[in-house]
Parts: C-alpha cells; sequence; structure tokens
C-alpha cells in the first residue's frame, strides 16, 4: 500500500475515533507530538545541508551561462508569485474564519513586529550567533550562514574536496532521516486528526474543505498567469499553449509526478510547440528540480490557514518572511520526499506559529498533489518557452500549428 493511502486512511480513523471516542484521544496525542518532534528536529539540518550541498556544488558559477541565468530567475519569480497568490486567495476566502482551533500556546508571543521596516528586516537576516539561530528557528539567518558558508568553501577551490564530501553525505543524512520521519505520517494523522476532532468537533473539517477550495482557486489563477506570461513575452496567443499541453498534463495528474512525465513533457515541446531541441533538453530539466508553484501556493495559504484559525495577526514583517521562506522553502523542497509536510513547519515556525496542526492537511494534501503536479509541470513548459524565445529559437510556425 502507498503512503498517500495509508496517510488516508490515517485521517478517516482519526476524524472517526475522534467523534465517538473524544474522551480517549489524550492517550494517543503524544503519537503525533513525537512526529511533530522529530520534523523539528531535522528542520534546521535539512535547510543548511541541502543549501549548502547545492551551492558548493557549483565550482563554477561563471559557467552557467545566460540561458541558465534566465531560467533560474524565470523559475524564481513564477514560485514567487504562487506564494503571493496562496497569500491573495486566503485572505479573500479566509478558509480559517469561523473555527478556533486550540493548538497549544504560541511559540514566542513577541515574535512579530507591528511595524515593517525593511532595513532592520535585513539586519535581522544576518545572524549574531549561528546556534542561537538554530535553537530558534530563525530560518532565514540559517538560509544566509548557509549560502554565506557556501560561498566561502567555494573561495577555498580543490583544497576544500574534503569539506565537500562531507557535506555531501551530511546531506543524504538528513534526506535518510526525513524519508524515515515521513513514512510515520499515517500514525501521526491518525493521532492528531482524531485529537483536534474530539476536541475541537467536525468543524476543523469543513474549514479544510474551505482550504482546499482556496488551494485550487489559487493553482487557477497560477495557470492563467502562465498564459500571460506567453502572451506578453512571445507575443503569441496561449490558446495552442493550452491546448498542445492537455497530452503531458494527463500524464501529470495520473502518476502525481513532474519527473514521470518530463519525457512527454519534452516531446510535447520540441514536436507540438516548436521550442527548440537545446532549450527543450536543459531548462526542462532544470525545471523539475527547481520549479514547485503547486507547493508554494499550498505552503502560502496554509499558513495563512493556520493564521487564521488560531487568531494571529501577521505583520508585514510576517508577509515578507512568507514570501522569501515560501519561494526558497518549495524550491529547495523538489528534490525531499514529503516536501509539504516537512516545509510547512519551517514557514510556520519563520512566524512565530504552531506547527501541531500540520499532520490535518496530509490527508488533503494527496488529493491537491496531484493538481500540483500539473501546475509544476505547465509551469516548466511555459517558462521553457518563454526563454526559447527571447533566445530566438522557438519555431512560431510549429506553435501555431494546429
Amino acid at each position: 500500500m502507498k503512503l498517500w493511502q495509508k496517510v488516508f486512511i490515517g485521517l478517516i480513523l482519526g476524524v472517526f475515533f475522534g467523534v465517538y471516542f473524544p474522551q480517549n484521544v489524550e492517550v494517543i496525542k503524544p503519537i503525533g507530538t513525537v512526529f511533530l518532534r522529530l520534523i523539528k528536529m531535522v528542520i534546521g539540518p535539512l535547510l543548511f545541508f541541502s543549501l549548502l550541498s547545492g551551492i558548493t556544488g557549483m565550482r563554477d558559477p561563471s559557467s552557467i551561462g545566460r540561458v541558465a541565468r534566465k531560467s533560474v530567475l524565470a523559475y524564481f519569480g513564477t514560485t514567487c508569485f504562487a506564494v503571493i497568490f496562496g497569500l491573495g486567495v486566503a485572505h479573500i476566502m479566509k478558509p480559517g474564519d469561523g473555527v478556533t482551533l486550540d493548538l497549544g500556546s504560541l511559540p514566542n508571543e513577541n515574535f512579530r513586529k507591528s511595524d515593517f521596516d525593511i532595513v532592520n528586516f535585513l539586519v535581522e537576516i544576518v545572524p549574531s550567533n549561528v546556534f542561537v539561530s538554530f535553537s530558534n528557528d530563525n530560518i532565514l539567518q540559517v538560509v544566509f550562514f548557509a549560502i554565506f558558508t557556501g560561498i566561502i568553501i567555494n573561495s577555498m577551490g580543490s583544497s576544500a574536496d574534503t569539506l565537500r564530501d562531507f557535506i555531501n553525505a551530511a546531506a543524504k543524512l538528513v534526506l535518510k532521516m526525513i524519508s524515515i520521519v515521513v513514512e510515520l505520517s499515517p500514525y501521526a494523522a491518525f493521532a492528531l486528526t482524531a485529537w483536534v476532532v474530539g476536541e475541537q468537533g467536525l468543524e476543523v473539517m469543513e474549514s479544510l474543505g474551505k482550504l482546499t477550495l482556496a488551494i485550487i482557486l489559487a493553482y487557477i489563477l497560477q495557470y492563467l498567469i502562465f498564459g500571460l506570461l506567453i502572451a506578453v513575452f512571445c507575443k503569441l496567443s496561449p490558446i495552442p499553449f493550452y491546448k498542445k499541453s492537455i497530452e503531458y498534463q494527463m500524464v501529470a495528474i495520473s502518476t502525481g509526478s513532474s519527473k514521470a512525465s518530463l519525457a512527454t513533457t519534452m516531446q510535447v515541446c520540441r514536436k507540438k510547440l516548436g521550442v527548440s531541441e537545446s532549450s527543450t533538453s536543459f531548462i526542462l530539466p532544470l525545471g523539475a528540480a527547481l520549479n514547485m508553484d503547486g507547493l508554494a501556493i499550498k505552503l502560502g495559504l496554509s499558513v495563512i490557514f493556520f493564521a487564521q484559525i488560531m487568531g494571529v495577526t501577521l505583520s508585514m514583517n510576517d508577509y515578507m518572511v512568507i514570501i522569501l521562506t515560501g519561494t526558497l522553502g518549495s524550491i529547495g523542497g523538489a528534490g525531499i520526499p514529503g516536501s509539504f509536510i516537512v516545509m510547512l513547519p519551517i514557514m510556520l515556525t519563520s512566524v512565530g506559529l504552531p506547527i501541531e496542526g500540520v499532520a490535518l492537511l496530509l490527508g488533503v494534501d494527496r488529493i491537491l498533489d496531484l493538481l500540483s503536479t500539473t501546475i509544476n509541470i505547465t509551469g516548466d513548459a511555459a517558462v521553457t518557452l518563454v526563454i526559447d524565445s527571447t533566445e530566438g529559437t522557438l519555431d512560431k510556425d510549429i506553435y501555431n500549428s494546429i
């Protein structure tokens, strides 16, 4: 049985247990608590070694080239827009309103700042004590330290090869830890769902339904943005793109994997959309590794969802943190198993929100993951087409052909 099926069963059993045995939910709650503590345990090492491994793997950044820089910038931009869409839809639909969920006290009541100061925001990204940054889950400071360390290691040349080998091994170790922890998610889904339903009632499940609809709406908006990019940068109608993309989208939605649909996407881009061989072979695989627009939407929207059900008013400083961590987190989550359940606690802790309700989203995440994958691979194809057009190598006759 696949993991997502186990998670879904755990979610359903948790609902029934919470409804019919509410007096016993405190007995099983520690199962979910242990799972959440395991997630928190690996958050700092995961971010640090994953980023550091990626940076130290680029021995000569200048060799990336013009197309690579365009690709990375484009993927970064669409992911940033995805987070913003998630935030916007969350404020319009307010999926967390009407439900008061007691998840315990906030990690730091003084965490949020009422006024946003851009200078102070940038200054606070630089850590004064990295050990405090790790212990306090200050995600942006951990990211800064990882980038700074990676740049210094790269400047050391071949003399740091032993250190690079250690970093790569450490990154693999952390990923192995994550894969083992994620295997425990069905039990956490059962325990925490039972506890929440037993304590709060079925109203919380209705709120999850509203969250699902909000995420789907944000997906639709992101899908339309891809067409807008084609219209603006390629001076072409996006209609042929949407029509011809159905082929690889069906593969994506049936497999739930961007990488599984990559071969079909490359074939469609070359033969039906008129994208050059070089762009198809380079930019699309890069997108499969970096572009996680669907995950970015889920992350941004879910953070606002939990803030609403906790009755917390976020500051402008918090929104800037959400946008930055959501963009970096979704890109970094591309190679991580169970990326949503790993990255959401990172974002929640970055704005001082408790992570105890995360397992509630495990069940709906698998349903949304199929649509999320479709958004991801469509974004890959759109960015590839746009960059190929700016390079002057797009065959517009093939693109416009029936």
